[in-house]
């Protein structure tokens, strides 16, 4: 928590900004709630526990401050809605998600299977890739084997 804490710090005074106590539970929150992919409204009622006075704009200006410095990815789901990732390396390396079209789940797919398309990719066009998101839709195990997929 403190190596996390203090690369935030160092991100937000790059930007003239500061640490407040609310942004510091919005954090607590993204933290708390690492690897579960929250919406807005998870995060603020997270938050709300840690830091009552809380408004629902403040927890929004907070994940875009967080999004421009890499603290945070925005995942957009369509109708799901917007999801929020803490990126606890503050890499912008996207993993891959598997979103399950039943119960809605999020999963991880860590394994990187797209460098050969990026190098096709590039050389045909000329375009600089500098990342890539990739998103499988379908059913997750539980919902196939309870028939919902």
């Amino acid at each position: 928590m403190d190596k996390i804490l203090s690369e935030v710090k160092g991100r937000l005074e790059e930007r003239d900004c500061r640490l407040t106590p609310q942004r510091e539970a919005v954090l607590a929150s993204l933290m708390e709630k690492a690897g579960n992919h929250p919406s807005v409204e998870e995060i603020y009622v997270a938050t709300k526990k840690r830091y009552p006075d809380i408004g629902l704009a403040t927890v929004y200006r907070t994940l875009e401050l967080f999004e421009s410095l890499g603290i945070v990815s925005k995942l957009e789901f369509g109708e799901a809605g917007s999801k929020y990732e803490f990126n606890p390396e503050m890499e912008r390396h996207y993993h891959h998600h598997l979103i399950c079209l039943g119960c809605g789940a999020i999963m991880e797919f860590n394994e990187d299977l797209l460098e050969d398309v990026e190098r096709a990719v590039a050389g045909r066009t000329g375009f600089k890739i500098t990342d890539h998101s990739l998103r499988f839709y379908g059913y997750c195990q539980n919902c196939v084997k309870t028939g919902r997929g």
